[in-house]
């Protein structure tokens, strides 16, 4: 076993690091208040390599391994977790998902653009009547003269109102259950595609949410991604990426809560002395220390997994997204009991770093469902 970064990830990550420090921090809590998408930073992210992170660079992408694009997303996240957010869902759910299962020819029109930073990207499974069970899922594709024509809704599109291309599940027969589901690969700007309402969200404010709209939507048949009836096996495959990923950003958010409780507690000053000084506020930080520590090493052993093609990485994504992603907002809330008073202003950063934390929880399968999934697989 090996539990030490190699130096091409450690350079990775201190780039990241800076490029976030330099382009992400002094804009974050405006973007924040204004819910502010900032489209031009993910060109900027795309020229690094990270809009494709781990597609071959056949295809314009880095070709990082999934332990590497954990790096790259904790690092985003320790500095804004809405900007981690996008990039993990651009990453992992579109890109990867016609990465793996995307014709040469889907992969040279749609990976390549996506991959760059040239175009970003939405996976849509969500509907405002199945969250958990995806399988209800009500959007209908049926053929009609050559192509497939898509009715339905979908909610809490990531990049909803700005995607460049699309992959969105729908149901093609709807009486083989799980195998009657199929993804397809849809435009922007394909009629009877529409971007409806923008959520106002609770944290990760300037990554955008928003609801779609699918009216007679006509997709060409070589935009099926995968195999008919398939869909929703691969969509399962896919997550498997998608909770390593927001693990990720879990883990990155619950690093930036401690370590503005380290800066803050050596600078306040209480009773004479700086408040690390106390055996109170040192016992904080060290249980945060310690539970971040465990939660890095769950999700980068998902993320090695991951990367080998292990079977058994369904459970331990779960395992790494429930446990991360738990662990971020506890760290949070402590980081802003820490600050105290100012903890519950918006002029440090931990109430920030608790809202943004609490998506974790919810996305990509809430922790109840990643409970219901570990059960599952240690009941076997």
């Amino acid at each position: 076993m090996e539990f030490s970064y190699t130096p091409e990830q450690e350079i990775l990550r201190e780039t990241i690091r800076d490029f976030a420090l330099k382009e992400i921090a002094p804009h974050s809590m405006e973007w924040d208040e204004k819910q502010h998408f900032p489209l031009d930073l993910f060109k900027k992210l795309g020229k690094l390599g990270m809009m494709g992170a781990v597609v071959d660079p056949e295809y314009g992408g880095a070709g990082l391994g999934y332990p590497d694009y954990v790096v790259v997303v904790e690092e985003l996240a320790r500095v804004d977790g809405s900007i981690a957010l996008s990039v993990a869902a651009h990453n992992s759910l579109c890109a990867n998902h016609i990465d793996l299962l995307g014709t040469e020819e889907q992969k040279k029109k749609y990976l390549t653009p996506l991959a760059s930073g040239k175009a970003l990207g939405a996976w849509a499974l969500t509907e405002p009547g199945s969250g958990s069970d995806a399988a209800s899922a009500q959007t209908r594709a049926t053929r009609k003269d050559g192509c497939w024509v898509l009715n339905g809704a979908k909610s809490f599109c990531t990049h909803g109102s700005y995607a460049d291309t699309y992959v969105i599940l729908a149901v093609t027969d709807g009486s083989k259950g799980k195998h009657g589901f199929s993804s397809f690969i849809v435009e922007k700007g394909t009629p009877g595609l529409t971007p409806g309402k923008k959520e106002n969200k609770l944290g990760c404010r300037s990554s955008d949410t928003a609801s779609l709209a699918l009216e007679e939507c006509c997709v060409p048949d070589e935009n099926l991604l995968g195999e008919e009836g398939e869909g929703f096996i691969d969509a399962l495959k896919v997550v498997d990426g998608g909770r390593i990923s927001i693990a990720a950003m879990s883990l990155g958010i619950a690093q930036g809560s401690l370590d503005c409780s380290i800066k803050y507690s050596k600078e306040r000053q209480q009773f004479g002395r700086p408040i690390s000084d106390f055996q109170a506020i040192q016992w904080k930080l060290a249980d945060m220390a310690t539970r971040i520590e465990a939660a890095r090493l769950l999700t980068y052993q998902a993320a090695w997994m991951k990367q080998q093609q292990e079977t058994s990485v369904f459970k331990y994504s779960s395992m790494a997204k429930l446990y991360a992603s738990e662990v971020a907002v506890w760290a949070a809330e402590q980081a802003i009991q820490i600050h105290g008073g100012y903890g519950y202003t918006k002029d440090y950063p931990p109430e920030k770093y608790w809202r943004d934390a609490k998506l974790g929880t919810i996305g990509e399968g809430t922790s109840e469902i990643q409970r219901m999934v570990i059960a599952r697989e240690v009941l076997k």
